[in-house]
């Protein structure tokens, strides 16, 4: 296990790639929601589909690109476009080269204006990895000021280094798990820690050149008859920033919303990402969110999601009263029924990561983020 990664290292890796698709999606991205579909913002038909993604208008100026890793992972991510008279802004840097070019190519056939930037949502490898064909393009790539630095000690600093250092101790959980179900766990996370590794040490990094500084967001971009604001709402991660078209109730949500699938939570503020989804609701019954992975949503997408964080907070709340580690109280988190249909990338990343983010809030003396009451549209 030790040494530098080798060819047949990295194809192993690069293999799992279906395998880590199956395990995100879970299942296969369903059709548009039939009142989306009926909605008179969004097209019925895409600008162009190429399988793995899908572009399609859903407002005058606003397009969303909606991915299917099951047919491919060039984008992996959703994201989008704006574009007005003057100008016109990408969503996301999509995971490999070829889904920023898929983007790109989606704006191209429906305007020819000039290109602000292209806005990462968040530093996360299936939305930035791909950021290096937008440098080639000279396009400016906009992200939260605290991206690059989390790119740099996420990303850069990991490349190069032994696969025992990368993955010795995910390798170690597997050998020494003390129940089929904790093994379990761990073979999911050795998976997607495998194929994490091998895109890292495959990916020429491109970090963001325009730093947004969240003290100065939300902040208006004019595009020529479309004005996305910009916005701050660390959740997910630290960096989320969000864009929305006011005008239409239009909003880009990054991984702030999972459509269909438990969220990936390792590097999460679960008490405040909860909050956010609180802001979300309050945007009202015609509220049309571009979720960062799933298909295009509105309320009822939000409230879901909302469910889930609130069942993994008052799972972790019960633990922690009654003197469980974290660990442990993640592996006795079982799926409830009418979660069971949502996909997962990998237990760690998604349970493990809650339950850690839930218990350092109670260690502070936070109580739990309780659901308010429903309100229209939710």
């Amino acid at each position: 296990m030790n040494g530098k990664w080798t060819r047949r290292e990295f194809l192993t890796a690069t293999g799992q790639a279906g395998a880590t698709a199956a395990i995100w999606s879970a299942i296969p991205l369903p059709a548009l929601a039939e009142w989306i579909a009926q909605d008179p913002r969004v097209a019925a038909t895409p600008v162009v589909d190429k399988g793995f993604a899908a572009a399609r208008r859903i407002g005058e100026g606003v397009y969303a690109t909606v991915s299917d890793t099951s047919k491919g992972l060039q984008t992996m991510c959703n994201g989008g476009f704006l574009a007005g008279r003057e100008g016109a802004l990408l969503f996301e840097g999509h995971y490999q080269p070829a889904g920023a070019a898929f983007e790109l190519e989606a704006l191209r056939m429906v305007t020819q204006t000039p290109v602000r930037g292209a806005v990462n949502s968040h530093y996360h490898f299936d939305h930035t990895f791909g950021n290096a064909f937008y440098g080639a393009q000279g396009i400016p790539i906009w992200a939260h000021a605290k991206t690059q630095a989390s790119m740099h000690e996420r990303y850069a600093l990991l490349q190069g280094k032994d696969r025992a250092e990368v993955l010795g101790a995910a390798e170690k959980s597997v050998r020494e798990a003390k129940s089929d179900v904790v093994k379990q766990h761990a073979e999911s996370d050795l998976r997607a820690m495998t194929f994490l590794a091998g895109a890292v040490e495959s990916t020429v990094l491109a970090m963001p050149n325009k730093p947004l500084d969240p003290a100065k967001l939300p902040t208006t971009v004019d595009l020529g008859g479309v004005k996305v604001a910009l916005e701050a709402h660390p959740g997910h991660t630290p960096t989320d920033i969000i864009a929305r078209v006011p005008e239409q109730n239009l909003t880009f949500a990054g991984d702030l919303i999972f459509n269909g699938s438990y969220p990936v939570s390792f590097d999460a503020d679960m008490p405040a990402w909860r909050n956010v989804l609180r802001t979300f609701a309050g945007y009202g019954a015609d509220a049309l969110f571009v979720p960062g992975h799933g298909q295009l949503c509105g309320q009822e997408g939000v409230a879901r999601l909302a469910a889930v964080l609130d069942d993994l907070g008052e799972h972790s709340e019960k633990l922690f009263q009654a003197g469980v580690p974290a660990a442990e109280a993640a592996h006795r988190y079982v799926i409830p029924e009418k979660f069971k249909s949502l996909g997962m990338f990998a237990w760690g990343f998604c349970i493990g990561g809650a339950v850690q983010s839930y218990y350092a809030s109670f260690a502070k003396g936070k109580a739990p983020a309780k659901r308010p009451a429903k309100k229209s549209g939710e």
